[in-house]
């Protein structure tokens, strides 16, 4: 069945200290979305950052989420550090803390829980961090929704566990035939037709087309777009013009 309304997620305040990496950027993209996963100074961001970011989210009317990462600044989070599921899940809870408060001093509600980069894809396959992580969470707050991948492990952990989720559908990231996505460090620039044309498939059909060439169903409640793809406005703005081309309204799941 075709979908009526989506919600647009999208990485945002992944600067640090002076360097604002993406300003410009996330004030361009923000009008395009509908939810944002404000990063929390462990791969990108700083108080300075998160407080201004979230100002900006709410005169958007936008939900705003955090964004967990590795302790990974040099490697923005993408590099796998081996560490134990408490070290990790302590981690998270950390930065979720911190953008939690920024947001309550804003009169917002936190809406989301979204990991970041390698630490994504670490509890899409690791039982025994998915688990602790879902367990604590539900602890602090078991209506805080988790973005999740389709089929992973955390998903499943989560709804084992009664905990609230909400499935991606990633525009600008490959998958496989398994319904993962092909993560990588550098995805290149992107025909912003393309990644429409992929929405859309995904929206009107509920299908995606594989890197071996097949196409399988795929279940998601919100579409991603990364601020730091390769020219990530325009990917936005051709998603956004077809899916209102549609009918298709942009609204948070919240």
């Amino acid at each position: 069945m075709s979908k009526t309304h989506i919600d647009i997620n999208c990485d945002m305040g992944e600067g640090l200290g002076m360097w604002r990496i993406g300003d410009d950027i996330d004030l361009e993209i923000m009008p395009l979305v509908s939810s944002i996963n404000l990063a929390a100074g462990f791969h990108a961001g700083d108080p300075n950052i998160i407080h201004h970011t979230i100002i900006q989210a709410k005169q958007h009317g936008l939900g705003v989420g955090v964004h967990p990462g590795f302790r990974d600044l040099l490697g923005f989070g993408r590099r796998h550090i081996r560490a134990s599921a408490q070290e990790l899940v302590n981690d998270t809870i950390y930065q979720l803390g911190a953008v939690r408060e920024f947001v309550n001093l804003h009169g917002l509600t936190l809406q989301h829980f979204k990991l970041h980069g390698a630490l994504y894809m670490h509890a899409a396959v690791d039982e025994a961090f998915a688990e602790l992580l879902v367990d604590t969470l539900h602890r602090i707050d078991d209506r805080l929704p988790i973005l999740v991948m389709a089929g992973s492990v955390i998903e499943r952990m989560a709804r084992a566990k009664g905990h609230p989720v909400i499935r991606e559908f990633y525009a600008d990231r490959d998958y496989d035939d398994s319904g993962s996505i092909v993560f990588t460090r550098r995805v290149g620039s992107l025909s912003s037709k393309n990644v429409a044309d992929k929405v859309m498939q995904a929206c009107l059909e509920g299908t995606v087309n594989t890197v071996q060439g097949n196409t399988i169903s795929i279940e998601f409640e919100s579409i991603c777009i990364h601020s730091d793809t390769e020219g990530a406005l325009a990917l936005m703005q051709d998603t956004r013009k077809q899916l209102d081309q549609a009918g298709i309204s942009v609204q948070s799941f919240a």
